[in-house]
């Protein structure tokens, strides 16, 4: 039996300027996980598992090297997408397909299957594409775990920047700039899947850093979900309309985050806080020019709480719901934030930064191939 896990994420700063190539954002990776666990089926058919689609379960099978699904429609899109991507893969590296069930555990969703935004489907994506190389013994780093889950989850959603997925494979805090879609989807026309993750990729560049350690990062929770496919949709109107408006919301953005990024270099917690500011601002300015709202009452209360305590606060992700950020110096009076956000019910998420080895991942568990 082979377990892999993979955690969710938040952004820091760089929502919305991330999904044009080249530009960067800041994200973080935290310690609540989607599992993958497989294990050999001594079936015909095996079986793919998830608590987290209300314990529904998908049978399927082999017709040579391909695997078919019994039911044709089901909710296993990026499972089904990681799976069909990292066996081309593999088929590459001339492994024989094999059967076997496939289990997925997810901790991103409340209890009661409430969305908390910290990126389930990357994250689902990226643990399936883990377990699967281990499954099927393929020498792989982070790089290349990132390339085959980064093509298995653009190929179901079709757009977003992927720094989700960069955020649940490197583990940390990280700077990511996107990469070429355009071009990925080209070249998958075209190239063998190896080639394709052996290739360089235009515009994408992706970054540990290294957080000050006076840095307390606090995660609160809205209660309402947000849906980023239609509040990036609102903002696509808004480019196609206000061209030079955007591209200046692009330029200041991008050198929002450089200065940010300078800061992590330079360990100083104060230039990381005046940015988030920064970014903050950015963002309300976009939501009042395109007619979205990124920053709404409540978002704008958890801000203002934590700026009245010394914290540098801001929406997270796309805003409209869901999560803001607060970064504040470990010795001020962080827990004042805490009890006046519960005061006016925005809940916290005891949540950590999940860190993962930096090392070129050789496979441990070594599988009798058949």
């Amino acid at each position: 039996m082979i377990t892999e896990k993979a955690p969710g994420k938040l952004y820091i700063a760089g929502e919305y300027a991330v999904v044009e190539n080249g530009y960067p954002a800041i994200l973080v990776a935290l310690d609540q996980f989607v599992t993958c666990t497989i294990k050999e089926s001594a079936r015909e058919m095996g079986q793919i598992f998830s608590r987290q689609y209300h314990n529904d379960q998908l049978l399927w099978r082999r017709m040579g090297d391909q695997m078919v699904v019994d039911k044709r429609d089901n909710p296993f899109s990026y499972i089904l997408s990681a799976i069909r991507v990292t066996e081309e893969y593999a088929r590459q590296f001339e492994r024989e397909l094999r059967i076997y069930d496939l289990q997925i555990d997810s901790q991103l969703d409340s209890q009661n299957g409430r969305k908390y935004g910290l990126g389930s489907s990357a994250a689902v994506t990226v643990a399936t594409v883990k377990a699967l190389c281990r499954f099927y013994n393929l020498p792989v780093s982070k790089d290349e775990i990132f390339k085959l889950a980064a093509i298995a989850h653009f190929e179901v959603q079709g757009n977003g920047s992927l720094g989700d997925v960069a955020a649940s494979v490197y583990g940390g805090w990280i700077s990511y700039h996107s990469f070429d879609r355009q071009w990925l989807a080209q070249q998958r026309k075209y190239l063998d899947i190896k080639s394709l993750v052996d290739l360089p990729w235009p515009d994408l560049k992706i970054e540990s850093l290294h957080a000050p350690a006076n840095l307390e990062l606090l995660i609160g929770w809205t209660g309402k979900p947000a849906s980023t496919s239609q509040l990036v949709d609102k903002i696509s109107l808004f480019k196609a309309r206000q061209q030079a408006e955007y591209h200046r919301f692009l330029d200041e953005s991008k050198a929002c985050i450089q200065r940010m990024v300078d800061g992590f270099h330079h360990q100083d917690l104060e230039k990381i806080k005046r940015e988030i500011r920064y970014n903050r601002d950015l963002l309300k300015q976009l939501g009042n020019n395109s007619g979205v709202d990124i920053e709404t009452p409540v978002l704008n209360q958890l801000c203002q709480i934590a700026e009245r305590f010394g914290g540098a606060a801001k929406t997270s992700g796309a805003g409209g719901g869901d999560c803001g950020i607060v970064a504040i110096d470990h010795q001020a009076d962080f827990r004042g934030v805490l009890k006046s956000w519960a005061k006016n019910h925005i809940e916290q998420l005891p949540l950590n930064v999940h860190f993962i080895a930096d090392v070129k991942r050789q496979v441990q568990e070594r599988l009798p191939l058949k």
